[in-house]
């Protein structure tokens, strides 16, 4: 069964949000592994701070089948999708849960990229992803992501928070 790595975030209602987002992916994966929660400032806009994880589960789900899970669950979550919304990708979030690893897939198609560019891009992925994973390799470069976390050049300020999850 593949293992299946999604990354969290929240800066509107962030608490409520990321624990009940996690207790809904658990309602419908089982067993899940979590980071710790990091909080991290607005990227690309100016907002409100954003709690970000990531977690992991296996499941036989198909990739596609595994993001509409994570689609209902934000819209269940207020996450408003659409043209309005696509043209505002750095934007305050309800919440946002992106697959960003489907086992060792790589795929590169409009509404499936695997492994999500976010890991090598942002800290609030690779920080959470270092921590679940260390020894875990990104399936394109190959690299261990506790490597990539040390050697990683952007910005670094997260700070963890303890959430019930």
């Amino acid at each position: 069964m593949p293992e299946v790595f999604a990354s969290l975030g929240s800066n509107l209602e962030r608490e409520r949000n990321i624990i009940s987002a996690v207790a809904a992916i658990r309602r419908r994966y089982g067993a899940l592994v979590c980071s710790r929660v990091y909080r991290s400032r607005a990227v690309g806009f100016r907002g409100a701070d954003f709690f970000n994880m990531v977690l992991s589960f296996q499941t036989h789900d198909a990739p596609r089948s595994v993001q509409r899970a994570f689609q209902r669950i934000e819209a269940a979550h207020g996450r408003a999708k659409g043209a309005a919304q696509a043209a505002r990708k750095f934007a305050p979030r309800t919440l946002d849960i992106d697959l960003i690893l489907y086992g060792d897939m790589v795929a590169n198609e409009a509404d499936l990229r695997l492994p999500r560019a976010d890991i090598v891009r942002y800290a609030f992925v690779l920080l959470p992803l270092s921590e679940i994973a260390p020894c875990r390799t990104h399936p394109v470069t190959g690299r261990r992501y506790a490597e990539m976390w040390q050697s990683f050049q952007g910005e670094r300020d997260l700070r963890a928070v303890d959430l019930p999850l």
